[in-house]
């Protein structure tokens, strides 16, 4: 498949020119203009690129790429080395991140969502394009411990948790990754708990102040699902061999 027709497709489904965002989207690393493999990954780490030269890969899809706004603009140390694999290997690599999260089927939020049995009614800022967490229900209410429970079941790793009184869960809002930010304004829309993947020192305040469960299940570990999934539906879509690496991070 031409580099050019997976970028233009995954350009008009995930459509990242309607979203402001911290980083470039899309191919940041150009790399063969054919592909035929593609490894997929949260995070552009060396790991992940030396498992995909190991697999023969073409392109590396990722949720967290390079070239973030506010970095060191300089290609030296760590990002020297990275880019320098990638190119000597003449691999692509390709990265979406806000409009990843955002997708409705595919997206972070979605996937994790699905995983943990909720629906997503509405984003928790309706009034903005581009907001990045959700708000959704359980089918069956639940108590903080088996919330707690589903997500370590869910995710393989036991998350941070903040019972901020006896209340059961009906309501939850997320937003996959670094999304802790978001409690407060869960909080003024009356919702019972806030699942994200990080925690600040405030964030536990916020929980206990305002009487909203709070669950940290780790940024890693929130975000593996979405490109997990686009990657799948690529692999339907085209003839194109994918496959998803989880480099471990307990963060």
């Amino acid at each position: 498949m031409k580099r050019t027709k997976l970028i233009n497709h995954l350009t008009e489904l995930l459509k990242p020119f309607q979203i402001s965002d911290y980083c470039p989207n899309g191919l940041q690393v150009e790399g063969k203009s054919e592909i035929k493999k593609i490894v997929t990954g949260v995070t552009a780490s060396h790991a992940l690129i030396d498992a995909a030269i190991e697999r023969g890969a073409d392109a590396i899809l990722v949720h967290h790429g390079y070239f973030w706004k506010g970095e060191d603009q300089t290609i030296t140390g760590m990002k020297k080395r990275r880019i320098q694999r990638l190119l000597a290997h003449d691999i692509n690599l390709i990265a979406y991140h806000l409009p990843l999260d955002v997708h409705p089927e595919l997206g972070n939020n979605a996937q994790l969502g699905a995983l943990l049995g909720l629906d997503i009614e509405r984003p928790l800022e309706p009034w903005n394009k581009s907001s990045v967490a959700v708000k959704g229900k359980l089918a069956t209410p639940m108590s903080v411990e088996d919330f707690a429970i589903l997500i370590e079941n869910k995710l393989g790793r036991a998350p941070l948790v903040n019972a901020a009184g006896d209340h059961l869960i009906k309501t939850v809002a997320w937003c996959t990754g670094g999304g802790q930010s978001f409690i407060d304004l869960a909080a003024s829309q009356g919702i019972d708990a806030y699942l994200t993947g990080e925690a600040s020192e405030q964030t536990i305040h916020s929980s206990n102040e305002q009487s909203i469960h709070f669950f940290a299940a780790g940024h890693h570990a929130t975000e593996r699902y979405g490109v997990k999934a686009l990657g799948e539906y690529l692999a339907t879509q085209f003839d194109l061999e994918v496959e998803f690496i989880d480099i471990h991070n307990p963060v």
